[in-house]
């Protein structure tokens, strides 16, 4: 076969492949801008910077708080400053109510729908009747203006409509009091992200304050007011300012808090302020209150009170920690532009998990996304440890876990899972502090922005800690499963609507930006891209066409193909080897050809009738005088006819063709299928005759013409043996099965297993001796 031929073979594959699909064509690379993304204007740049005419809003709080450790409750009131960056004139202010969603008749609790009833937890149990009983919610007491005159307003479930006495004008500023109450949940009972938990040995509480003062609601370009309900899941849309905040606690309590303690001189004693001040320059924890201190500490209330103020320059919201049982650690750390206390507050029911790993965490999560980000920007980091798994706020965050008690021994132990568990919740939370505590985004709408962003951060400051750290999420092999299965929803789906929902804001998407930086941008670029998002859009809200744009500007990488894929759709990776053809280029020469076809046909196997026949003795054999020219020669004799025309071709070549036709190359062309519909680079291992192996990187441009089935030449002078498609499992190919050629047997295990004796009888059960304590 001539060289053309083998060309004109490879170009009829792909000419084929493409009439099968003609019908169905989908253009995997069409760009974004045509169908998804909003145009760039004065506000969001093309290239995903903020415009020159951005513009966000601001609110200011002063809020003087108290709680009642008695009736666990709050009281509270507050002054609001809010001011109108926008070009817009507001006759109307949103506020959100959080607190209001724990109401029986809240939008949250009426629209969830009911699950199987046949078998309920006790938990899960106590959890419905409580919210059913429960009294939650706000109770707003003022709601009026600067000058105490009350104010028009409309409460609409977990949002509060504020109706200005005078339209607010761009430029201005308007401010408000709203005054309010209401009865702290228990955490453990009915979720949510703050709360009490009640520590029955001792009779203490330690209370967790989130979500607890009405915020206002974001109003920005790009959706206007977001006041979309808080059902549960979609978080929260928030605007920076700063806050003086007075919290009124028990005298016995320490308090954890967004911000910088106004007043250490009236609530710390001088001890503790000395160890606070060794603290910021010790190269590991020191106990600002020691677990002794706090055991004494916890044996007796008081009806006292101290009023802890904390002041918070340029933060999203506020929370704040309370207990009598804190145990406190702090460890300063600075580098750059961060100068950080790092410190941790958790009761003696956290130790030793605690005073090991969560200050040392918060570090290490510094580290490392000052790194892939920008330099931590606050002055304390936070870490506390009450009945909340895993939250995040300005400066602070809640975790949960912690070791259990052996109920025999009475000893301490934890688990590999909660060790581990506990790293990476503090990793997760504290680098929520960046994402979106510092870049902004719009998390009712966008989970993914914050939580998926956060969770690729999160799996690359893990894999710092330690070789080989068991990380969740981020790897690609780790996904499979779920970008297999069925219920999926895009990734950008808003919040409250979205299935399997860890997997999705979460897991879907750090893997897809861990695939971007590894295999498909490659870490350098990809760095440098994410870097320059985080800078730009520190301390602003970036929607998730900013981020793709900045990627791509950045970074030089036309990535639109990637994230219609990856976010837009459900499809999976499934790429298919499904056939390797092997051609060489026909020499024309008589004597090598013929040669070779002989070759060709002896490898073949006999017919079965041609091996049964093996001692007939043939009428040719018997008489020999029959054979002539035809018995003496088969198809594969070279006659000089045949070597007059290869001679007549080679006088009509010039050299390099001549050389062409001697090449011994294989031209191997590897047939692909694209399965699961999401196009991906194809990454090959080869292996050839000789022992040698060669690593094969196919961009994923290559399907743009045919994004279900492609060929692919590849010409080797060497013998080709094996090839492994995503040798490495880079792509999160949900099939390997179907990735090699030859093709290889699936391993697997037999389970064997002994069968249950079913002969027991209620017979049996009713005269089982009764054990003590139920016989009454």
């Amino acid at each position: 076969m001539k060289l053309s031929h083998v060309i004109a073979t490879a170009a009829v594959c792909l000419t084929v492949n493409q009439a099968a699909t003609a019908q169905a064509f989908e253009d995997k690379f069409r760009q974004l801008n045509d169908d998804k993304f909003r145009s760039p204007n004065i506000y969001r740049t093309a290239s995903g910077a903020p415009g020159h005419a951005y513009w966000q809003q601001e609110a200011d709080y002063k809020i003087q708080v108290a709680l009642d450790d008695e009736n666990q409750s709050i009281t509270a009131q507050s002054t609001i400053t809010y001011t109108n960056n926008s070009p817009d004139t507001l006759r109307y202010l949103w506020v959100q109510l959080d607190q209001n969603r724990f109401k029986k008749d809240s939008i949250g609790p009426q629209s969830q729908a009911t699950g199987d009833l046949d078998r309920v937890s006790f938990s899960r149990m106590e959890s419905m009747l409580t919210q059913e009983e429960f009294p939650a919610g706000y109770e707003l007491t003022e709601i009026s203006n600067e000058d105490g005159e009350p104010l028009a307003h409309y409460v609409n479930d977990t949002m509060l409509r504020l109706d200005l006495d005078e339209p607010l004008k761009s430029g201005e500023s308007v401010t408000f009091n709203i005054n309010w109450q209401f009865n702290i949940i228990e955490a453990e009972v009915l979720g949510g992200r703050g709360g009490y938990e009640y520590f029955e040995d001792d009779g203490n509480y330690l209370y967790e304050m989130a979500q607890w003062f009405p915020r206002m609601a974001a109003y920005y370009d790009a959706e206007g007011w977001q006041n979309k309900q808080f059902i549960g899941n979609g978080e929260f849309a928030l605007e920076f300012g700063d806050y003086r905040v007075e919290i009124t606690v028990p005298a016995d309590h320490i308090v954890a808090s967004t911000g910088v303690l106004q007043n250490p001189d009236e609530v710390l004693t001088s001890t503790q302020r000395e160890r606070l001040e060794k603290a910021r320059n010790s190269d590991k924890p020191v106990k600002i209150v020691t677990e002794e201190e706090a055991l004494e500490n916890q044996k007796e209330g008081t009806s006292n009170t101290k009023t802890w103020i904390f002041e918070a320059d340029k933060v999203r919201d506020f929370a704040w920690a309370s207990s009598r049982k804190f145990i406190w650690d702090a460890q300063g750390y600075k580098k750059n532009d961060t100068d950080v206390l790092a410190m941790s507050y958790y009761p003696e029911e956290g130790n030793p998990l605690w005073e090991r790993y969560s200050t040392a965490s918060i570090i290490h999560t510094i580290e490392h996304y000052n790194d892939y980000s920008f330099d931590y920007p606050y002055p304390v980091a936070i870490s506390v440890n009450g009945p909340v798994g895993g939250m995040e706020y300005p400066m602070i965050t809640f975790n949960g876990p912690r070791p259990y008690v052996d109920e025999d021994s009475g000893e301490k132990y934890y688990s590999k899972r909660t060790k581990y568990g506990l790293i990476s919740v503090i990793i997760h939370e504290i680098g929520h502090i960046y994402f979106p505590m510092v870049v902004n985004s719009d998390e009712r709408q966008w989970t993914w922005m914050d939580e998926g962003i956060n969770t690729y951060l999160q799996f690359l400051a893990e894999q710092k800690w330690e070789k080989d750290y068991p990380s969740w999420r981020g790897e690609p092999r780790n996904i499979t499963s779920y970008m297999a299965s069925s219920n999926q929803m895009p990734i950008m789906t808003n919040s409250e609507s979205i299935l399997q929902f860890g997997n999705n804001a979460y897991g879907k998407p750090a893997t897809a930006l861990n695939i971007l930086r590894e295999t498909i941008v490659g870490r350098e670029l990809f760095d440098f891209a994410f870097r320059q998002y985080a800078q730009r859009w520190k301390f602003k809200r970036p929607t998730p066409e900013d981020l793709f744009r900045t990627i791509e500007d950045a970074s030089g990488v036309d990535l639109d193909w990637f994230w219609r894929g990856w976010f837009y759709s459900t499809d999976h990776v499934d790429i298919a080897l499904e056939q390797v053809n092997q051609l060489t280029i026909n020499t024309q020469d008589p004597e090598i050809e013929k040669a070779w076809q002989k070759q060709q046909e002896n490898a073949e196997p006999e017919s079965l009738t041609t091996q049964r026949n093996a001692d007939v003795n043939y009428k040719i054999h018997q008489q020999p005088d029959l054979a002539d020219f035809y018995n003496e020669n088969d198809d594969y004799t070279v006659t000089n006819a045949d070597r007059n025309k290869y001679q007549e071709l080679i006088e009509g070549l010039n050299e390099e063709q001549r050389e062409m036709l001697k090449n011994g190359s294989n031209f191997y062309v590897l047939d692909f299928a694209n399965k699961g519909g999401l196009v991906m680079p194809i990454l090959l291992d080869l292996q050839f005759e000789d022992g040698s192996k060669e690593h094969v990187r196919i961009p994923a441009e290559v399907w743009r013409r045919s994004p279900e089935k492609v060929s692919k030449l590849l010409i080797r002078d060497k013998t080709l043996t094996q090839v492994v498609v995503d040798p490495n499992w880079e792509t999160a190919d949900v099939d390997t099965s179907n990735n090699y050629w030859p093709a290889r047997a699936v391993p697997s295990r037999i389970e064997l297993f002994k069968r249950e004796d079913r002969n027991k009888s209620m017979m049996e059960d009713f005269n089982e001796e009764l054990e003590s304590g139920n016989d009454d």
